[in-house]
């Protein structure tokens, strides 16, 4: 993929590797509008793509995403509430996108990430920050509340966390990211892009429709009553056996080699 620059993302892939770069670093890559649906647009279109192996998510500057553009905040005092409905609906479908991106999303988190930036960490796969980030949910500081991105952050941190940083609405460090589950690794800034590469690795040496149906089955599962559950894993683990990547993958470990889709040495 040739690399594509919109006014507000720079968009890249190389290896199979997509990156989705958030490029206002002068409003601390806060969202707006426009970023709402270049985002939208753009893991869409990254998760059709069959030559997208995983995509990585990260900011420009000093910060990974400070959360909601203060103008357009501040238009939307001028709103009525059926089009404040309809400006937090298209930003839920933004969110719904990167979390139900087929592709493994990592998110390369540094500086800040604040309100809607800490929503952003919430929907990818896997999170990395750097040990000097500083993440808060900190809408009701302003008097409004984390609503847009409660269902994907509950699913992240649970209820208990939710309680304690929703209502206060305190800032945090990465340390207690990572123990709530917000993060999944904390590293120096010098040694992000390493952990970042480390999991890209990963990711190549496992199967791309198992990593789009593991992906499918999770979020299946999280919706489902037991019994549903139950059906649903069963009919999932059976067609990924029986698939293509399946056999190849299982034969690959009886025989002690690699899979077909494992890059050489």
């Amino acid at each position: 993929m040739r690399a594509m620059s919109d006014s507000v993302l720079e968009i890249s892939a190389s290896g199979g590797v997509a990156q989705v770069h958030l490029s206002r670093p002068d409003v601390r890559n806060a969202f707006n509008a426009e970023v709402i649906g270049e985002l939208r647009r753009a893991f869409e279109r990254l998760g059709a793509d069959a030559g997208v192996r995983a995509i990585v998510l990260s900011g420009e500057g000093k910060t990974f995403c400070g959360g909601a553009d203060i103008n357009w905040m501040r238009g939307s005092l001028e709103l009525s509430r059926e089009e404040n409905v309809a400006d937090a609906q298209r930003m839920s479908e933004m969110f719904r996108a990167i979390d139900r991106c087929p592709k493994p999303v990592i998110a390369r988190v540094h500086g800040a990430a604040l309100g809607g930036g800490a929503g952003l960490v919430a929907v990818c796969d896997v999170a990395i920050a750097s040990d000097d980030t500083i993440f808060g949910f900190t809408e009701t500081k302003l008097g409004i509340l984390p609503a847009v991105i409660s269902p994907f952050v509950l699913a992240k941190i649970g209820i208990s966390h939710a309680r304690a940083l929703f209502l206060t609405g305190e800032r945090f460090d990465a340390r207690r990211a990572a123990t709530i589950g917000l993060v999944h690794e904390v590293v120096a800034m010098n040694d992000i892009d390493l952990a970042v590469h480390r999991v890209l690795e990963e990711i190549k040496t496992a199967s791309p429709s198992a990593i789009a149906f593991a992906k499918k089955t999770i979020a299946n599962v999280t919706a489902a009553t037991y019994e549903e559950s139950r059906d649903i894993t069963s009919h999932a683990i059976a067609e990924q056996r029986t698939s293509a990547e399946g056999q190849e993958g299982l034969r690959a470990f009886l025989e002690r080699r690699k899979a077909a889709w494992a890059p050489e040495e």
